[in-house]
């Protein structure tokens, strides 16, 4: 992991890396001294001669001058945040064999992004980008692990570590997220994943526990269904963080699929490609994660989180295809395919979250099916949604954080396909026509009062098979970003 920190000296730093803008003339001030008059000279020679050569501005441009290593950025007037952030990522691979980085932070000309901003961009690229899961590698060579500790952001006007401390608060969430999701089954079990949520308790979240015992109390019917196979105990984590105490009732309510393996039940899943199901609790790891980031931050808000922890597994005690059970709602279920479970947990959770707690709005995140894989790809993830305003706050937060989503229809004729002929409702549709869309119908039928809710379908995007920008191979972490950045806008409203 890269600690970012802030400081005026950076000349002992062999690597040295500069912002500027693409119609930008290359001046002295853009190094803000933390490289010597003569070794600029020479970058600007070997800029001019490059952009010669290849006909336009590069983005990125390293000049090595065997006493230090120049990397030279530079970026459109239309920059974005996360276009910093993905340009920090692409610097990484270049710099990970160093043991430290210096970064002159300034004002962007033409652009509204100050010192500051570059420094919070950038340090959060640099922090994402170098994250690794090695774990449970024993066999590492020091000469293959990166070796850079430390990006020093210097400044005319000096950045304090404090200024830096929701970003970090928000990296360090992310990195969380990522860490979870990674994790094999067997050393994140629903008991140790509850423990785990617990010890959240530190930062001033309040940890409620509801084990087996008492869920079947409250009724939890549709989740336990899904757990009753295995021989782990099902537990529901409730997170309260109390950001706005002048106010009692709640901002948000967010709700996170926590299965911890998916075996599919006695609808069995193929053995190719089983050992990903580790990573269908990967939505319960972006609520816990962005609880944590909220109370790290200290924003200004009421926020619930509720996650139900669970592993579905075939046996003869498991449910069985064509089983009905009475929910949580009262409403009562025909399970017609036990591998469509994370509906089960979520719909119980959806409604005790709307009871107890009468949140303002309800945000539900889950790997939740493969067909919305097949509509999105790895690009976005879907959201579906019962409000037009919270949909439209949604979709901003995603392009102002880089994790975009696409809304999907909601309407009776699909409403229609999860009626069940002997039940209230069933767990899936006919055919594979419309999945994820009748997915979030069967979630929207546990909304009793009608909250403002949105379904995040985040299945494709929870994990990469190959690296991109921001995200290494395996567990992505994604929609802490995402929801980070709503609750922030939220709380600014």
């Amino acid at each position: 992991m890269v600690e970012i920190s802030f400081g005026k000296n950076a000349r002992d730093s062999f690597v040295k890396i500069l912002v500027a803008t693409k119609d930008e003339a290359l001046n002295y001030g853009i190094t803000g001294g933390i490289i010597d008059r003569s070794a600029f000279n020479k970058l600007k020679s070997y800029v001019a001669r490059e952009d010669e050569i290849a006909g336009k501005a590069q983005e990125l441009l390293a000049f090595d001058n065997l006493k230090e290593l120049i990397i030279l950025c530079r970026v459109g007037l239309d920059v974005s945040a996360v276009d910093l952030q993905v340009l920090a990522g692409k610097i990484y691979p270049k710099i990970k064999k160093y043991t430290s980085a210096s970064v002159f932070a300034r004002h962007l000309p033409k652009t509204t992004f100050s010192a500051l901003d570059i420094a919070n961009n950038m340090g959060l690229g640099f922090e994402l980008s170098s994250y690794s899961f090695d774990k449970y590698h024993t066999d590492i060579k020091k000469e293959d692990m990166p070796k850079l500790e430390t990006v020093n952001f210097v400044a005319k006007e000096q950045i304090a570590k404090k200024d830096y401390e929701k970003t970090a608060a928000l990296a360090n969430a992310v990195r969380y997220a990522r860490d979870l999701t990674n994790e094999p089954s067997n050393e994140l079990t629903p008991a140790i994943y509850a423990a785990d949520i617990k010890r959240l308790e530190n930062l001033g979240l309040k940890v409620t526990l509801i084990n087996k015992t008492e869920l079947k109390k409250k009724g939890f019917n549709m989740l336990l269904s899904v757990s009753q196979g295995s021989v782990n105990d099902p537990y529901v984590a409730i997170l309260e963080y109390n950001g706005n105490k002048k106010k009692k009732s709640v901002d948000v309510a967010l709700v996170g699929k926590g299965v911890t393996f998916d075996s599919g039940g006695i609808s069995i899943k193929p053995s190719n490609g089983m050992w990903d199901m580790k990573q269908d609790m990967a939505g319960s790891a972006v609520v816990v994660s962005s609880l944590k980031a909220a109370a790290q931050q200290k924003l200004s808000l009421n926020i619930v989180g509720i996650v139900g922890l669970v592993e579905n597994m075939p046996s003869g005690t498991a449910t069985r295809p064509g089983d009905i059970v009475t929910s949580l709602s009262g409403k009562t279920v025909e399970i017609l395919n036990t591998d469509a479970e994370g509906r089960l947990v979520l719909g119980d959770c959806i409604t005790y979250v709307e009871r107890e707690y009468k949140p303002e709005r309800i945000i539900d995140i889950a790997t939740l099916t493969g067909a919305i894989v097949v509509a999105l790809g790895d690009e976005m993830a879907g959201l579906f949604s019962n409000d037009d305003v919270l949909s439209e706050l949604l979709s901003i937060a995603g392009e102002q954080s880089g994790e975009e989503l696409w809304r999907f229809p909601l309407t009776d004729g699909y409403r229609k396909k999860i009626k069940s002929d002997i039940a209230d409702v069933k767990n899936i549709s006919e055919g594979r026509s419309a999945g994820s869309i009748t997915a979030a119908c069967f979630l929207e039928a546990f909304l009793k009062n009608k909250t403002p809710w949105a379904h995040l379908d985040i299945a494709g995007m929870d994990m990469f098979s190959k690296p991109k920008s921001l995200y290494g191979k395996g567990a992505s972490g994604f929609g802490v970003l995402l929801l980070n950045k709503f609750l922030r806008n939220l709380e600014t409203k």
